[in-house]
C-alpha cells in the first residue's frame, strides 16, 4: 500500500516506521517546511493519506485529500466543529474518510467499556461522574479529543448530564473534564463515578505513542479502496 503522510512530526515519523516495517511504501511526506509539495499530482501517487497535523490546519488538509479523491485517515483533534462538513464532503464525493480522536486499540476498547459503564450507571443518580485527562505540555488542545469522546459517550447515556465543560462543573447537569498538562505524560484518561458509599473508576494509561501510530496504520489498511465515512469500531470489528 502506498501512503501519504500529511504531518511529519513525532507521530508521523512513528507511523512511517510501523508502516514500512509492515511492507507499505511512504510516497509523500508533508511537513511545515515543504507545504508546496502538497499537490494533487503528488497526493495522487498514494492509495491512502494519514493526516496528523494541528486543529488549525486539519480541515484544510482533509478537504484537499477528499477533493482530490484520496481516502484519508485523520487523527488531528480540536476541530470537531468542522467534522460534519468533512463527513458530508466524503459522502458527496464518494471518498473514504475515517477520523478518530484516538487510534489506539486499547483506547477504543476503553471507549466501549466507558459506554457500557455509563449505561449501567444511568439509573443511579446518587453517583456523580467526572472525567480527568493528563497529557504532556506540548498537547495543543484541552480537553483532549479522547476526553471529549469519552464525555460525549457519557452524555449519550446519562440523561441527567446535558453538557461537558472544561474545568469544574458549576451546575448539576454539567459534566466536568479536568485537563492537566505535565511532562512526561503520553496520556492518561480517568472516568470516575463517586457516591457517599463508594467510587467506581476506569483508567487508561498510554506508555508511548506506538499504540496510536499502530492503530492509524490499521485504519489506513482498512480504508484503502473504500468510500464514505468509517469508524475505528468498524476497523476493530466492534
Amino acid at each position: 500500500m502506498r501512503i501519504a503522510l500529511i504531518g511529519y512530526g513525532k507521530m508521523g515519523q512513528m507511523i512511517e516506521s510501523i508502516a514500512v516495517a509492515k511492507g507499505h511504501e511512504i510516497v509523500l511526506k508533508i511537513h511545515i517546511d515543504n507545504t508546496e509539495d502538497f499537490t494533487r499530482e503528488n497526493l495522487g501517487k498514494a492509495d491512502v493519506a494519514i493526516e496528523f497535523t494541528s486543529p488549525h490546519s486539519a480541515f484544510a488538509n482533509v478537504s484537499k485529500c477528499l477533493e482530490w479523491g484520496v481516502p484519508v485517515v485523520s487523527g488531528s483533534t480540536g476541530w470537531n466543529a468542522q467534522l460534519p462538513e468533512a463527513k458530508q464532503m466524503a459522502e458527496a464525493k464518494g471518498v473514504g474518510f475515517l477520523h478518530a480522536s484516538n487510534f489506539s486499540v486499547g483506547v477504543n476498547v476503553f471507549f466501549e467499556v466507558n459506554k457500557q459503564l455509563a449505561r449501567l450507571m444511568a439509573a443511579h443518580e446518587d453517583y456523580e461522574v467526572t472525567l480527568r485527562e493528563v497529557h504532556h505540555t506540548a498537547k495543543l488542545d484541552a480537553p483532549s479529543g479522547t476526553a471529549v469522546t469519552l464525555a460525549e459517550q457519557v452524555l449519550a447515556n446519562l440523561t441527567r448530564k446535558k453538557e461537558w465543560v472544561n474545568g469544574e462543573a458549576n451546575a448539576a447537569e454539567q459534566l466536568a473534564i479536568i485537563s492537566e498538562r505535565v511532562d512526561p505524560a503520553p496520556g492518561t484518561h480517568y472516568v470516575k463515578y463517586s457516591s457517599d458509599i463508594d467510587d467506581i473508576e476506569i483508567i487508561h494509561t498510554a506508555h508511548n505513542r506506538k499504540g496510536f501510530a499502530s492503530g492509524a496504520v490499521l485504519a489506513a489498511e482498512f480504508l484503502a479502496g473504500k468510500k464514505g465515512v468509517h469508524t475505528m469500531s468498524e476497523v476493530l470489528g466492534f
